[in-house]
């Protein structure tokens, strides 16, 4: 993420600053990048007619080729539910949700503009129809607009924090306090930029709420909901709180006994106001295969 601070450069719309800023990129694509989530200042996302001023801190996550074009893909999907606003998913493990630098084919949008067709999808050239996203090999449900005016009631209550996620991770130990709020700020590692961490020093809030749905012999099962959308951010609370995630990669631990690649963490319940009719809509989904399996092995023994 390239980080940028303002100085003696206020008064500006934020989209004409970055034009200067990120060469390369024309300023259609760069207000699709802050439309789309990927630029934050001061921790928030803003509208790309916000009005630098000194002292911000503008952050970017590392942008897609422009040049590149996004290639429909026969890729499989679960559809859950559909109608004309929205598309609602369950995300297999190993799925990229939108194309970066690094990978700009096999995620879940090649796959969307297969089976729905670019015009079916929310007009976004970076991630169309994406309003949330989840990390590679977690599992579970996304919700797709299918059109513009989707895509921006939609992003409104993610910003507003008025959609209700609900995750399951089995995480390693037994854990004594039946529920709690884990409120501690993440950013990124500065010894290692892949990774995420705990840290005071400009680091975005970040509040994940858990409670034991389960407890095992060595492991507990957690329901997790957040108030805060940072990266990896349930991942890093509970290795930050000495409970990792069975399976993850990153902050895990080397192996585990069921054999399985890929943290089991699954989001099993998404709900909003539906950006069409306005009503309170609700889904839920089961536990993937390796996930069931890991949970019916505890089960057993206990």
């Amino acid at each position: 993420m390239q980080e940028i601070h303002i100085y003696g450069e206020g008064g500006q719309r934020l989209d004409s600053y970055l034009v200067t800023k990120l060469k390369g990129f024309s300023r259609t694509y760069i207000n699709g990048l802050i439309k789309d989530g990927f630029v934050y200042v001061n921790g928030k996302t803003v509208k790309p007619s916000y009005m630098i001023k000194e002292n911000d801190i503008v952050q970017v996550e590392k942008p897609v080729i422009e040049k590149e074009e996004l290639i429909p893909e026969n890729i499989p999907i679960e559809i859950v539910y559909e109608d004309n606003d929205i598309i609602v998913i369950d995300k297999p493990k190993g799925m990229i949700v939108h194309p970066t630098k690094n990978n700009y084919s096999g995620t879940l949008v090649n796959a969307l503009l297969y089976h729905v067709g670019r015009s079916s999808l929310s007009s976004s050239k970076i991630r169309p129809g994406i309003v949330h996203r989840l990390d590679k090999d977690t599992t579970g449900l996304l919700v797709i607009a299918k059109n513009n005016r989707a895509y921006d009631i939609l992003s409104q209550q993610f910003i507003d924090r008025t959609v209700k996620r609900v995750y399951l991770a089995l995480v390693y130990g037994e854990l004594d306090i039946d529920e709690a709020i884990i409120d501690a700020p993440i950013g990124r590692d500065p010894n290692n930029r892949t990774r995420m961490r705990v840290i005071d020093e400009r680091g975005r809030r970040a509040i994940t709420h858990y409670r034991i749905s389960e407890r095992f012999r060595g492991y507990t099962l957690l329901e997790l909901s957040l108030k805060t959308g940072r990266t990896h951010q349930i991942r890093v609370h509970m290795d930050y709180i000495g409970h990792p995630i069975v399976g993850d990669p990153i902050y895990g631990r080397l192996g585990n006994e069921f054999n399985i690649s890929g943290q089991l963490l699954h989001a099993g319940g998404l709900a909003f106001d539906h950006p069409g009719n306005g009503n309170y809509v609700e889904f839920k989904i089961g536990f993937p295969d390796d996930f069931k399996k890991a949970i019916d092995l505890l089960r057993g023994r206990s």
